[in-house]
């Protein structure tokens, strides 16, 4: 269980204050702080309490179009990690390199970096193409028919598209919000 003190990445709010702005506004942006019991966001620069960026998902997920603007977020959040985090040259490496050498590398630098997305949860690298996060502070404690951890699939999905392969996809294939053991990520090649 999380401790009072778990942190996470201030991208796992920021990224989605900037979509929910796009796509409705100050006004929008203020509703779902409101449901998500938020006063401000983040200032970027230091982690935030896991507990503030579980909320804030949460209200967004009451939301119609939430699946998309969580993979939007996602893809912002993995855009800020290709612009800010990743040096050039070990961008270039990577896509330079084929497929099947560099998707262990980008995996371990995913796996080392966990602690920023997964909080108090428990990150795994089972292979190159697969991750399993155990015990989501983003889910925790909720229930749902199907997967709802679209913001950590779009994260991985981008990078492995920008640095792996433009036909790579991420599907969250167990959560456990829908009953699993734990949230699962893979990654696969597919044309389109």
């Amino acid at each position: 269980m999380a401790s009072g003190g778990a942190v996470i990445g201030p991208n796992a709010v920021l990224q989605h204050a900037a979509v929910i702005r796009r796509h409705g506004g100050e006004a929008r942006l203020a509703q779902v702080m409101a449901a998500a019991r938020l006063s401000r966001l983040p200032t970027g620069d230091a982690m935030i309490p896991e507990g503030e960026a579980a909320a804030l998902h949460r209200a967004l997920r009451t939301a119609p179009d939430a699946e998309a603007l969580e993979r939007e977020a996602g893809a912002a959040t993995a855009d800020y990690i290709l612009a800010h985090r990743i040096p050039a040259a070990a961008q270039r490496l990577l896509k330079a390199l084929p497929a099947a050498l560099a998707a262990p590398l980008l995996s371990r630098a995913i796996e080392r970096n966990a602690w920023t997305f997964a909080g108090s949860g428990s990150f795994r690298r089972i292979d190159s193409w697969t991750f399993t996060l155990r015990d989501n502070p983003l889910v925790r404690g909720e229930q749902a028919g199907e997967p709802l951890c679209a913001w950590h699939a779009a994260v991985f999905e981008r990078l492995y598209r920008v640095l792996v392969a433009p036909d790579c996809r991420c599907r969250e294939t167990a959560c456990a919000a829908a009953g699993a053991a734990e949230c699962r990520f893979e990654i696969r090649r597919r044309p389109g």
